[in-house]
């Protein structure tokens, strides 16, 4: 067998590219906070240049740190999201709810006209205050909870805004990010985003401060 010249150590793959995305970055605009995750979103993304459109509330990381060290629930759009958490790295055992495919949601999508997402959303009211939301997939599901919000639901602890596509996304952010809601919010503005992209600032948030 020909063994090409490649690194192959675990350890020594994760050291470099860390350390490639430090350098590449600008995090000259990057609160101590939030260093941490807009490193984890380069290496997820392999993006230096995703950073410019990283928008985010004054103390966002920590209320995101604190809210997991509590214990929060993390609320997920998909399965992706939920799949990308790394259950080991959650500071307080933190359960991740996912409702996309709860039963009877499939059903009431198709009655009420809207997307299974929306509809998950909206079984999300009870578990809202506190919560860590991270969104990436689905912009209706951003806009479900922006309304729920709207409506005087309770306010979770931080919203992760990172919706990806052509139709919606871009537009969903903006209105978390220009809306007011007095929610902790980080959002990748623009059509940018997806699931792993939402699992890795989840999981940059569970690691500690990063500091």
């Amino acid at each position: 067998m020909v063994r090409r010249n490649y690194l192959s150590d675990a350890a020594e793959i994760h050291r470099a590219s860390r350390a490639l995305a430090r350098r590449e970055t600008d995090l000259g605009g990057i609160p101590g906070d939030l260093v941490e995750v807009a490193l984890r979103l380069v290496h997820a993304s392999g993006m230096p240049e995703v950073i410019a459109d990283l928008a985010f509330s004054p103390g966002a990381g920590d209320a995101g740190r604190e809210a997991l060290r509590a214990g929060a629930t993390v609320l997920v759009d998909t399965e992706m999201v939920a799949h990308g958490v790394v259950r080991e790295a959650l500071p307080a055992a933190n359960p991740v709810v996912c409702r996309l495919n709860a039963p009877g949601v499939a059903e009431r999508a198709a009655r009420q006209g809207i997307t299974r997402a929306a509809t998950a959303v909206e079984s999300w009211r009870d578990a809202l205050a506190g919560a860590v939301v991270a969104v990436g997939n689905a912009p209706t599901a951003l806009y479900r909870l922006l309304e729920l919000l709207e409506e005087g639901a309770p306010r979770p602890a931080l919203v992760v805004a990172m919706p990806v596509g052509f139709v919606g996304a871009a537009e969903a952010k903006e209105a978390l990010i220009e809306g007011g809601f007095d929610v902790a919010y980080i959002a990748l503005r623009g059509r940018r985003g997806g699931s792993a992209l939402a699992a890795a600032t989840v999981n940059a948030l569970a690691a500690g401060d990063g500091r």
